[in-house]
């Protein structure tokens, strides 16, 4: 297929976005960028955030995990799931009670100034290093499969596609996001239903016989029962809980969107229908990528797994199809940046730099520092996702995971200890427990996990195989699993607990 075609229906996709944000940025001011001025439908946002959610990792490595580990990953679901409701019926009436611009404005309130800029920053490390991974992912597809035959250089990919989506998110922020994440997860969804029907078409089985398929190949097992396993269902399942509450519930950029829906009631509603929907979503994902199991199989196709939907996509369907595909990519790709560039904004805006609090300055002075910082991260972006090109991680779903494990864990601590606590810290230390409590983690983690690290940092030499034996002896067959943040949040609830002392006045 023609590398041509394809590269013009991702200009035509932009341009339709383009469309979408002048509408919806019209008559735009801060708030609109920040909240959405408290007016977004909750249904839109609802269906808007499982595109927000899924992004490119979803829709390319979820599938490729399954020739490998089976559907073991929706024990995570099941995680996701519970941690969705936690969000609705926890957190949410909190920032709502509040009446939070941005969520990281509670640990003001509850611990004081540098607790708050504390949470703010690592919810920018955080949403940097997620955002960028899931950017990386579908940037280098497009390299690979369509660019690099245009004799386009990664870089200029990357300023590209950056560009593209500073210029739909600049003005209108959330009011426009609401708009655009809701017509690409219609796409990215639409991507996922045709490629799913032609493949079980193309192999002659129905939705029951290719599960019955699957599972006489073993792939549909769920549960693992191995306690030493880093897989075990309870390591899964526990891990997605927390996850998914610290990376949304804690998180600027899906917790702007939900309070930009008018009240509490609405917002619930938001989360409990996107949590059902992200776990049906989830479930498909998990089929199709028994199918392309299947499917590669059979066309002697062997390739890295995060490269055995696109190749199958691109290689082995009619063009039609693979146009599809293509436009369900790219739809993954832009609502994961482009919330997240807008989130990372406005944090920086209203957390690190004050914005709200800054009363004297002009909205036009306000306009320019938002604009000027819109552009010095999506600048950051490029950077990041080069250092990814250069890591060229084959699976990048658990490097995703693992990264949160480590800059999500002071979050969930900072926010367990002020809803759990009634005590009051020493403000000045909290930064340090918070920066503490992950390097110890990440210390832990790689003497357990040194077979994980090794590959992806390259380590050689005698010292590896010392740590190995370390590990051995300390940890015998157990292996921490994606119930490390669990740890890393434990660990900064305990630390935070050390500089803490009791007060009537507590709230």
């Amino acid at each position: 297929m023609s590398p041509w075609l394809l590269f013009s229906f991702v200009v035509g996709y932009f341009l339709l976005l383009l469309v979408v944000a002048y509408y919806t940025s019209r008559n735009s001011n801060n708030d609109s960028f920040f909240i959405g001025n408290k007016s977004s439908n909750w249904m839109l946002v609802a269906f808007g955030m499982i595109g927000t959610s899924l992004s490119g990792v979803t829709f390319v490595s979820v599938p490729g995990t399954v020739g490998g580990a089976g559907f073991a990953y929706f024990q995570v679901v099941i995680g996701y799931l519970i941690g969705y409701f936690l969000i609705a019926f926890i957190l949410l009436p909190l920032y709502y009670r509040l009446n939070l611009t941005s969520i990281y404005n509670y640990l003001q309130h509850r611990f004081g100034m540098i607790s708050y800029k504390t949470g703010a920053l690592f919810f920018i490390i955080s949403r940097t290093l997620g955002a960028t991974a899931r950017l990386y992912l579908v940037i280098n597809i497009l390299q690979i499969f369509i660019l690099d035959n245009l004799g386009m250089p990664f870089w200029l990919t990357t300023v590209i596609i950056l560009l593209m989506i500073i210029l739909y998110t600049f003005e209108g922020g959330v009011k426009t996001i609401v708009f655009t994440d809701t017509l690409q997860t219609s796409f990215m969804l639409l991507g996922l239903v045709v490629c799913t029907i032609f493949i079980m078409n193309n192999l002659g089985h129905s939705f029951s016989g290719t599960l019955n398929k699957l599972g006489d190949l073993g792939l549909t097992r769920i549960f693992n029962t191995d306690i030493n396993s880093s897989s075990h269902f309870l390591k899964h399942i526990l891990g997605g809980v927390f996850i998914t509450v610290a990376m949304t519930g804690l998180d600027q950029e899906m917790m702007q969107k939900n309070i930009s829906v008018k009240n509490l009631k609405d917002s619930q509603k938001n989360m409990v229908t996107f949590s059902i929907i992200m776990a049906l979503v989830n479930f498909l994902f998990l089929f199709l990528g028994g199918l392309l199991y299947i499917f590669a199989a059979e066309k002697g196709i062997n390739v890295p797994p995060d490269d055995l939907f696109p190749t199958a996509a691109l290689s082995y369907m009619p063009t039609a199809v693979s146009i599809i595909f293509i436009i369900g990519l790219i739809s993954a790709l832009f609502p994961s940046a482009d919330g997240a560039l807008t989130a990372l904004t406005s944090s920086f805006c209203i957390d690190i730099l004050g914005l709200k609090r800054k009363e004297h300055w002009s909205e036009s002075k306000r306009r320019k520092i938002r604009l000027t910082t819109h552009f010095t991260f999506a600048f950051i972006f490029f950077i990041v996702v080069l250092g990814f090109k250069l890591v060229d991680n084959k699976s990048i779903i658990d490097v995703i995971l693992k990264v949160a494990g480590f800059t999500y864990g002071p979050l969930l601590g900072l926010f367990a200890f002020g809803i759990l606590s009634k005590r009051i810290i020493n403000d000045r230390l909290s930064l340090i427990v918070c920066l503490l409590a992950p390097l110890l983690i990440l210390g832990v983690d790689m003497i357990n996990n040194i077979e994980w690290y090794q590959p992806q940092l390259n380590l050689t030499g005698q010292w590896v195989e010392n740590i190995k034996s370390l590990s051995l002896s300390l940890f015998g067959n157990f292996k921490i699993g994606y119930e490390l943040l669990i740890y890393n949040g434990m660990l900064t609830y305990l630390g935070l607990l050390a500089i803490s002392k009791k007060t009537a006045s507590a709230n």
